[in-house]
């Protein structure tokens, strides 16, 4: 079952700007030290923060909160597997809200999607509640 769903749209200039005048201050605030490892290894850094920003901000509205009530930028993260599909880590207050939000005997998984078009980039992320099966029951 679908428990959150989340999207946002984050301008790429905006974003270059905000690195401009603020640099590493901004980096160390709102992105983790995985997600600043990845934007520094690409070309176009910025657009790369600017996905992970339109991630985040999807995530805390799926979480039903949006950007407040103690979650924390640091809280969402976005990594990549092997094959290069990005995959949302929760921690902090932003792991508790997803707790709260998932109903017995069943497992969060956050489902997560990155676009970017210059100058825009895009996040969807839809939380769901798979029902955990019980092992004992198989046997």
């Amino acid at each position: 079952m679908i428990i959150g769903i989340g999207t946002d749209l984050a301008n790429i200039d905006r974003i270059q700007g905000t690195l401009d005048r603020f640099g590493d201050r901004f980096r160390n605030r709102v992105f983790t030290d995985t997600e600043q490892a990845k934007a520094k290894r690409r070309v176009e850094e910025a657009s790369t923060f600017a996905k992970r920003w339109a991630a985040k901000e999807a995530c805390s509205k799926a979480l039903g909160t949006g950007l407040r009530m103690g979650i924390k930028w640091r809280d969402m993260a976005v990594s990549n597997i092997r094959t290069g599909q990005p995959v949302m880590e929760v921690t902090g207050w932003a792991e508790k809200r997803l707790a709260e939000l998932t109903p017995p005997g069943h497992e969060a998984i956050i489902h997560v999607t990155l676009t970017d078009d210059e100058p825009w980039a895009q996040a969807f992320v839809v939380i769901e509640a798979r029902l955990v099966a019980n092992p004992a029951s198989s046997a």
